[in-house]
């Protein structure tokens, strides 16, 4: 759904529901200018509409000891479809796999994966990626920093002249 459906009120809710999606009804509503009730029901609605997809806590990497972000580029054989299901299957069960995307190009997935050390990521690649159907090569790309991470998914594109 485009969001040409969501109103300003819709778009304040969202606003600070990415910013901190523990705020009681009654803060939300004070912060957006609206009563109790219909707050509850326009983020009521904003959940079965699909505008919120989940409402989760974020969890520092680094004080459970993940110290490190890597992105990972995959090369897969061809697979049957079959095959490149267990592969996607078997991705979706490795918790320390954040994210996983296909892509075009030389490379056919992108995962961001976190770790605690180098020597770590080296037997999980070798015990773990390394093990599922199809891997032929894996392009590694240790990150030094993170200059931004957010997880605020901007509410309307940006428009250019």
């Amino acid at each position: 759904m485009a969001n040409a459906e969501l109103d300003a009120i819709d778009m304040k809710i969202l606003t600070h529901m990415q910013r901190d999606a523990s705020l009681t009804t009654a803060e939300l509503a004070e912060r957006v200018g609206i009563s109790q009730s219909p707050c509850w029901r326009r983020v009521q609605r904003l959940h079965d509409e699909g505008y919120i997809k989940s409402q989760v806590v974020l969890v520092d990497r680094q004080k459970l000891g993940f110290d490190m972000h890597i992105f990972a580029q995959v090369k897969i054989a061809r697979l049957s479809e079959e095959e490149r299901e267990t592969f996607f299957r078997g991705i979706q069960n490795i918790p320390e796999v954040l994210e996983c995307y296909t892509v075009f190009g030389e490379m056919d997935a992108l995962l961001k994966i976190v770790a605690p050390d180098v020597k770590w990521y080296q037997e999980f690649i070798f015990n773990t990626l390394m093990k599922l159907p199809g891997v032929e090569d894996i392009r590694s790309i240790v990150t030094l920093s993170e200059a931004k991470s957010t997880t605020a998914i901007p509410l309307k594109p940006r428009t250019f002249q």
